[in-house]
């Protein structure tokens, strides 16, 4: 599959030594407690994070910035996952440990945009994941299946659900460029059997997704209906930003234009539209 949406994601496989990544499960799955709650506008709560490498060696500080990282007291407790990310042999910026919850979401959004503009991906190892666990890009869900090694550029729109569980772990690497780097991206494909088109959401369709929201704000229920149109983003190809407008047109419907103001202006720092 040779598209925009392998510009967003793509995979390698057999980049993984299985028997390495199974003692890497068994480590992440036994990490502690203390995972950290961040970019909680990002989301509907159920994404946890603790840091392997970063700028502090401090473990719960997970708010990604540049730097030149170093290891945390969680990865050295972890030598299979210390190996594993030596053995991959990139410029690492940062390194996390990701966990979404069944039934969480992380909303339309935009990533890197407070960061250098440097050349950059992310890396994703699934350690734990089901087919209800997928990433929404370019009107498709695309499921990243265990065992390979996923490329994201997440300066694309894009978002992240886990619909029914198991709660989902990844092993997440954001890194810099390098010719390491160019040479798996140079390989990775993105096979059919996990990708799914969503369809479009137009017309009367749309029109009766939005007075259902509408009428549950209007019963007093703004947070329901405002989930309610946040998920369509995981249902259909919609327009970029086009939940968020959804939620403007809701509030301004029912004659709260501050509100409405607020989710475009949300909408704005989301999809990194601001100056």
């Amino acid at each position: 599959m040779t598209t925009l949406l392998t510009q967003q994601v793509a995979c390698t496989s057999g980049a993984l030594d299985a028997a390495l990544l199974e003692r890497v499960r068994h480590e992440t799955l036994t990490v502690p407690d203390g995972w950290v709650t961040e970019y909680g506008d990002y989301q509907s709560g159920g994404w946890g994070t603790l840091s392997l490498l970063n700028a502090s060696g401090v473990a719960t500080d997970v708010t990604i910035t540049d730097c030149e990282p170093i290891e945390t007291s969680v990865l050295a407790s972890m030598p299979a996952t210390k190996q594993l990310l030596s053995g991959l042999g990139f410029r690492y910026m940062w390194a996390r440990i990701a966990r979404l919850t069944p039934g969480s979401f992380l909303w339309e959004h935009r990533d890197y945009g407070e960061l250098r503009s440097v050349e950059r991906y992310r890396l994703h190892i699934p350690i734990v994941t089901s087919p209800s666990a997928f990433l929404v890009l370019a009107g498709s869900a695309v499921h990243l299946a265990a065992g390979a090694l996923w490329r994201l550029t997440p300066t694309f729109v894009h978002g992240a659900c886990n619909l029914y569980g198991p709660t989902r772990i990844h092993l997440i690497l954001d890194c810099y460029a390098s010719p390491e780097l160019d040479d798996l991206i140079a390989g990775q494909q993105l096979p059919g059997n996990y990708v799914r088109h969503l369809p479009p959401l137009h017309g009367e369709s749309l029109q009766q997704q939005l007075d259902k929201a509408t009428s549950l704000a209007r019963l007093g229920y703004p947070k329901a209906a405002e989930q309610h149109l946040l998920r369509l983003f995981f249902k259909h190809s919609l327009p970029e930003g086009g939940t968020y407008d959804l939620i403007s047109d809701m509030y301004d419907a029912i004659g709260t234009p501050d509100i409405a103001q607020e989710w475009r202006s949300r909408k704005s720092i989301l999809l990194g539209l601001t100056a």
